[in-house]
């Protein structure tokens, strides 16, 4: 896999201090494959357990048999697993996919123990399809600085290693290391927002500009800085308006 300069990895480092567990979410598709392959492979934090979870929204037919795929890759790496089971069905008016990843994540941060790490597989060109999504939503920086590579969740942190590599990075690996994946039926359906841009839009993009997706996705790195800066400037400006314990600010000082 080639990393592409983003430097992510070594947010597993800085936080292995606050983190006795690794908790890779695991999926049958290559993406949490390579990182788990990767992680038991490597043992990047010498002493640092590791375990994967699998979440089974229970939307799929074939739900049962990804689970047991996922047992059996950690069986064959001989790490811990943990299956979650989840309902992910949407309420009337509520988007499929907004369903059911609120339901993971619901169940991801109330399971995660204190103080440890949450691992996804989320690449390099999921962070560029995230900025566009964000870009035709009419977000703000916050929202442009797409996926943060560490933030905290639950009692514990969600790192995201993978995000200096590609898609076709991380398939080349699994294929180097003859890994076994199974692709989920809906993402090839481009009826989802996410589907149509990387099947129909970053193609066309990659024509013209082979490098969008790092273009992109240094333009979200970007954003995070300005987000973070006006964040800081914000808290800065706070406590100069209104010091110590209070939690009032004057209306002379806002005007």
């Amino acid at each position: 896999m080639r990393d592409h300069g983003t430097g992510r990895n070594s947010n597993i480092q800085k936080h292995h201090s606050k983190s006795p567990s690794l908790h890779p979410r695991n999926k049958p598709g290559h993406r949490p494959h390579v990182l788990l392959h990767a992680l038991a492979a490597q043992q990047p934090l010498p002493g640092a357990a590791l375990g994967a979870v699998h979440v089974n929204h229970g939307l799929q037919a074939d739900a049962g048999h990804w689970q047991e795929h996922c047992r059996a890759v950690c069986q064959a790496l001989d790490l811990p697993y943990v299956d979650l089971r989840v309902d992910g069905r949407p309420a009337a008016g509520e988007s499929p996919e907004a369903a059911a990843r609120h339901a993971r994540y619901r169940a991801l941060r109330e399971w995660l123990p204190a103080g440890h790490c949450l691992l996804t597989a989320q690449h390099l060109d999921d962070q560029a399809e995230t900025l566009l999504l964000q870009l035709l939503r009419g977000s703000g920086v916050r929202g442009l600085a797409a996926m943060p590579a560490v933030t905290e969740f639950g009692a514990g942190h969600l790192l995201r290693p993978l995000l200096a590599f590609t898609r076709q990075g991380l398939v080349a690996y699994a294929r180097h290391h003859d890994l076994r994946w199974i692709e989920d039926p809906s993402n090839a359906d481009t009826g989802i927002d996410r589907n149509y841009l990387r099947h129909r839009i970053m193609p066309l993009l990659r024509e013209r500009w082979p490098a969008a997706s790092e273009t992109l996705t240094r333009s979200a790195g970007h954003c995070a800085g300005a987000a973070d800066l006006l964040t800081g400037l914000a808290g800065r400006d706070i406590a100069a308006l209104s010091p110590g314990e209070t939690k009032t600010l004057p209306v002379t000082g806002l005007r």
